[in-house]
């Protein structure tokens, strides 16, 4: 995908916010962000095994403006003690740069036990 492609997914009204404080909770932020405009969703990204915060969210607006004065209101900003980051989010990147790991056992790509590479040994 060409940069200008991605650029044209932006969504504008969807903010990146990190370094958020790991006690902040969904409802909090939503408050937060809530003083700059209309939210549509707020979302703290959570581990998925402990389900404690990751430390950074993503609150969509459902408008630019309201998206854009959150950013120049809250971007090095102080929560509970923390600064705080925030930017417009950018679109996930594809994952296709890796490949995809098998765990098929019946698969023999890769380094088995029978892979001599190493050299013969006698």
């Amino acid at each position: 995908m060409q940069d200008s492609d991605q650029h044209s997914q932006v969504n504008k009204k969807k903010l990146f916010l990190g370094s958020l404080p790991f006690s902040l909770t969904q409802e909090a932020l939503m408050e937060l962000a809530s003083q700059y405009g209309e939210v549509v969703e707020a979302v703290i990204i959570t581990d998925k095994y402990s389900g404690r915060s990751k430390g950074f969210g993503f609150v969509e607006f459902t408008t630019e403006e309201a998206a854009a004065e959150a950013v120049e209101a809250l971007n090095e900003s102080e929560v509970e003690g923390r600064q705080i980051f925030v930017n417009i989010a950018k679109p996930k990147a594809p994952r296709s740069d890796r490949p995809r790991r098998s765990f098929d056992r019946n698969d023999r790509r890769g380094g088995d036990r029978n892979d001599r590479r190493g050299g013969d040994r006698y």
